[in-house]
């Protein structure tokens, strides 16, 4: 009688661990067994499970189950689970696996435009690097170029309207007349001392709320206009105080106007000073345009944006960067050819 009780009692105590073994062991026999018949909605319910846990051996045998679409067709989830097992395949680097998926999809709807860019896509894939950085390139570099005609044209515009704002602006901030002078140094505080880029989504989006409305390419030009005429002021004003007050004197002993003085003797003597730090905000400008695909205007850089997003391409982002290196080369040994050319009597 007591040995019959000590065998209950450790039954019992086991039991527990016997039923978690069990529960292990069903659950274990179930996940290896495939999945029963089911609707493809079923099937493509259970591959998304299985995506998201990070299966994607189970997710693949899941969309595969989906069958192929009768004659009257299906909603979709045929196409969807063969490009999704293209996708997974391509991204682990299977291109005949990719392919096959594709094609399948291919053989039951040939004009599918989805198929046929992966398709091509792992036809692409298997060309030798070189060719397809030649591909991308005669493919990506007329639309970057197209860009930057309008980018070269924003920067120009601002290169020849800001100097002449920039030096009225200076001109009015040392003017003797405070309500001028005044009136300047607001301008240069708030333009200075706001981001560019807001200032562009007020031209835009703001001014229409009062009533100005203006079209994109306006609106960068006002923009830009603004904010380089406003930096360029505090450069010219620098520069012409720069030169010696005994110069000013002289020639107000000669007989000139304070505007004879200003044209003919002080503003020429400023010019070499200017070159320097006038040729950084140039160099800054090429590359402040590309703030201007913010307020849809399709320059360099909104170009390069679209056919990333596009094809999801880096070829494309060296290709802007290279054209934008180009720029600033450019401009860089222009401005220092002036430079060099405004300096060549200090230096004798």
């Amino acid at each position: 009688m007591t040995c019959f009780l000590t065998t209950i009692r450790s039954g019992a105590r086991r039991a527990p661990l016997l039923l978690l073994l069990l529960g292990l062991l069903a659950g274990t026999l179930l996940s290896s067994l495939p999945a029963r018949a089911g609707t493809p909605d079923e099937y493509l319910r259970q591959a998304r499970e299985a995506q998201s846990t990070g299966d994607l051996q189970a997710a693949e045998r899941f969309f595969l189950m989906v069958p192929k679409p009768g004659p009257q067709g299906d909603d979709g989830q045929f196409v969807e689970s063969r490009m999704q097992v293209a996708r997974q395949r391509f991204a682990l680097k299977d291109l005949d696996g990719a392919e096959a998926a594709a094609r399948e999809v291919l053989a039951v709807y040939p004009d599918n435009a989805e198929a046929g860019n992966v398709a091509a896509a792992v036809e692409r894939e298997r060309l030798p690097k070189w060719r397809r950085y030649l591909d991308d390139t005669l493919r990506f570099l007329p639309t970057l170029l197209h860009g930057s005609l309008m980018t070269l044209l924003l920067v120009i515009f601002t290169m020849a309207i800001s100097p002449f704002g920039g030096l009225l602006i200076a001109l009015g901030r040392i003017s003797p007349v405070k309500l001028l002078s005044g009136a300047c140094w607001f301008v240069i505080w708030f333009f200075r001392g706001t981001p560019l880029l807001l200032q562009l989504f007020f031209i835009y989006y703001g001014l229409p709320a009062l009533g100005v409305t203006l079209k994109p390419l306006s609106a960068a030009f006002l923009g830009l206009g603004l904010n380089y005429s406003a930096y360029l002021a505090e450069i010219i004003r620098g520069a012409i105080q720069s030169i010696d007050h005994g110069q000013t004197e002289a020639a107000k002993a000669l007989g000139m106007t304070p505007w004879q003085t200003m044209r003919r003797v002080i503003i020429p003597q400023t010019y070499k000073r200017l070159v320097p730090p006038v040729g950084n905000e140039f160099i800054a400008l090429i590359k402040d345009t590309a703030l201007v695909s913010t307020i849809a205007m399709v320059e360099l850089m909104r170009s390069a944006d679209q056919i990333f997003n596009a094809y999801f391409n880096v070829t494309v982002l060296v290709l802007a960067a290279a054209i934008y290196l180009c720029f600033t080369s450019v401009f860089t040994f222009v401005f220092e050819r002036v430079e060099h050319r405004l300096g060549v009597y200090e230096r004798r």
